[in-house]
C-alpha cells in the first residue's frame, strides 16, 4: 500500500542474462534482476534511489578429470543512495552505476560464498591421490614419525 503513497519519478526492471553454451564442458547461466525505485527530493535537484536485485546462478560442469557437478542458487541483495540529478539523463548514470556496483559485490560474494565454500568441500571430500599413493605417503609419515621420537628419546638422555 505505501508503494503507491509515495512520490515515485521513476520505477524501473532491469534484466541481465549470460549464459554458458557448453562448448567447453561448462554450462550455466547468469540472471540478475534489478528493481529501481526513484524519488525525487529537494525540487527535483536530488533523487533517493532504491535498488533491489536478485542473481540466480546455475552451473553444470562434466569434465572427466574432474567428474560432474551441478550447482545453483540465488542471491539477494538491496542499496540505497542518494545522488544529485541535473537532468533526467543524470537518473540513467545514477542508475547504471548502482547497478554495476550491485553486479560486482554479489560476483564477489558468489565467488566467496558458493565457488569457495564448494572448493573446500570438494577438496576435502575427494582425494586427488590414488588409494596406493595415499598408503605410500602414510608409511613415509609412519616412518618420519618413529625417527624423530628415537631422535628425541636419544637426545633427552
Amino acid at each position: 500500500k505505501q508503494w503507491y503513497q509515495r512520490r515515485v519519478a521513476i520505477t524501473a526492471g532491469i534484466l541481465i542474462k549470460k549464459t554458458g553454451d557448453g562448448s567447453k564442458k561448462f554450462r550455466g547461466a547468469w540472471d540478475s534482476i534489478h528493481v529501481v525505485e526513484v524519488q525525487e527530493k529537494g525540487a527535483g535537484r536530488n533523487a533517493h534511489y532504491k535498488l533491489i536485485s536478485t542473481v540466480m546462478l546455475w552451473l553444470h560442469n562434466s569434465r572427466p578429470e574432474s567428474g560432474t557437478m551441478d550447482l545453483g542458487g540465488s542471491l539477494s541483495r538491496q542499496a540505497e543512495k542518494d545522488a544529485p540529478v541535473t537532468d533526467m539523463s543524470s537518473h540513467i548514470v545514477n542508475i547504471g552505476q548502482m547497478v554495476e556496483k550491485m553486479e560486482n559485490s554479489i560476483r564477489s560474494t558468489l565467488d566467496t560464498i558458493y565457488f569457495g565454500r564448494t572448493r573446500d568441500i570438494m577438496n576435502e571430500t575427494r582425494s586427488l591421490v590414488d588409494l596406493k599413493g595415499k598408503e605410500k605417503m602414510d608409511k613415509v609419515n609412519r616412518q618420519l614419525a618413529t625417527a624423530l621420537a628415537e631422535k628425541n628419546k636419544k637426545s633427552a638422555q
